[in-house]
C-alpha cells in the first residue's frame, strides 16, 4: 500500500494512492485528481475503512467512470474504486450472483453462456452493476428493476445489509440506497432459453448501439434523461444543438444526446456545453432537461465543496 503514512484509517490492505489522477480512468478523459484513491482489496478492507472513516473524510464511490464529468478541480477526500475483489460472476440456479465491480457486457455474455435470458439488455450500457443498480440503468427495452432480486450493500458505518427488490424503490434512473453506502454485489434473475438465441440477441443490441452511437469517442453515455412523452435527443436536435460546440467539447452528430471530448475539452468545457444545451431546449420547447451524467467533484482546484 502506498502513500498511507497521513491517512486517517490504518490497517488497510488495499491499494491507497495520494493526488491520484482521475481523468485516465473517466470515459471522457477529464477530470482533476482525488485527494486519496482507495482500492479496497475485499469486502472485510472496504468495510474497515467504512467503519473507520472520520465524517470530516468526504467518500465518492467510481465505477466504470462510463457516466460520469470529474471536474476539472478534482475530488475532495476519498475515491473508492471496486475492482477485481468485487467483480465475481455465478450462476446460482436461474441467477447470476454479480460483483458490483463486473461490468454490464460481462454479466450479458456470462447469462448467455448460463442460457439465461432477460439480461441481454446490460449488452447495450457502458458501465458497472455496481452503478447500474444505484442508477437503475435501463437501455433496449429492460433496465435493472426487471431483473433485480437483491442487492448486498456496505452501510456508511460499514455494516453489511441485504435489501430486496422493494426495499431498493426503483424508479426512472433512481434507486433509493442508503446515504453513503457501496453496492458490493447484486442477484439478477433470468430465463432459461436457448444460449445461441441470447447471444444473437446481444450481437444485434451491440450492432445497433455501434450504429447509433459514439462509442468510439471520448464520450459518456446518455447525457440526459428522457423526459416524459419525449426523446431528449429529439428536443436537442429540434433546438438546433446537433453538432454545438465549445472549446473541443460538441454535442455528438451522429446522436445528440451523447457529448464528445475531440481531444483538449475540459471537464468545464463539457459542463458548460451541457448547459448551454439545456437553456436551448427549455427556450425552444419549453421543457426543461435533466443531467443523466453525474457531475462531481470541485470545478476549480483549492474549492472546498464538492
Amino acid at each position: 500500500m502506498t502513500g498511507s503514512s497521513d491517512f486517517p484509517v490504518k490497517g488497510l490492505r488495499g491499494r491507497l494512492t495520494p493526488n491520484a489522477p482521475l481523468g485516465p480512468r473517466a470515459w471522457f478523459r477529464v477530470g482533476g485528481p482525488a485527494d486519496w484513491l482507495f482500492v479496497p482489496e475485499d469486502q472485510d478492507d472496504l468495510a474497515l475503512f467504512l467503519r473507520e472513516n472520520p465524517a470530516t473524510m468526504p467518500v465518492t464511490v467510481l465505477g466504470a467512470c462510463s457516466n460520469v464529468i470529474i471536474r476539472d478541480g478534482g475530488i475532495a477526500g476519498t475515491v473508492i474504486r471496486l475492482a477485481r475483489g468485487f467483480a465475481d460472476i455465478t450462476v446460482q440456479g436461474n441467477s447470476l450472483i454479480v460483483g458490483a465491480a463486473a461490468l454490464d457486457i460481462s454479466v450479458a455474455e456470462h447469462a448467455a453462456s448460463a442460457g439465461l435470458a432477460g439480461l441481454e439488455f446490460l449488452a447495450g450500457i457502458p458501465g458497472s452493476i455496481g452503478g447500474a443498480v444505484r442508477m437503475n440503468a435501463g437501455a433496449y427495452g429492460s433496465d435493472i428493476n426487471a431483473v433485480l432480486e437483491w442487492a448486498d450493500i456496505l452501510t456508511a458505518e460499514g455494516d453489511l445489509r441485504r435489501l430486496s427488490h422493494d426495499d431498493l424503490g426503483f424508479a426512472y434512473r433512481h434507486s433509493e440506497l442508503p446515504q453513503g453506502s457501496v453496492v458490493i454485489r447484486a442477484s439478477l434473475r433470468g430465463t432459461p432459453d436457448n444460449a445461441d438465441a441470447i447471444r444473437s440477441r446481444i450481437a444485434d443490441i451491440r450492432a445497433s448501439r455501434e450504429a447509433s452511437q459514439p462509442v468510439r469517442a471520448r464520450t459518456g453515455g446518455s447525457t440526459f434523461r428522457n423526459p416524459d412523452r419525449h426523446k431528449a435527443w429529439q428536443l436537442i436536435d429540434e433546438a438546433g444543438c446537433r453538432g454545438l460546440q465549445i472549446g473541443d467539447a460538441q454535442v455528438s452528430e451522429k446522436h445528440c444526446n451523447f457529448l464528445l471530448n475531440l481531444g483538449q475539452a475540459s471537464s468545464t468545457d463539457l459542463e458548460t456545453l451541457g448547459e448551454t444545451v439545456r437553456e436551448k431546449v427549455l427556450a425552444q420547447s419549453g421543457v426543461d432537461l435533466h443531467w443523466e451524467i453525474k457531475r462531481i467533484g470541485r470545478k476549480s482546484e483549492g474549492e472546498q465543496t464538492v
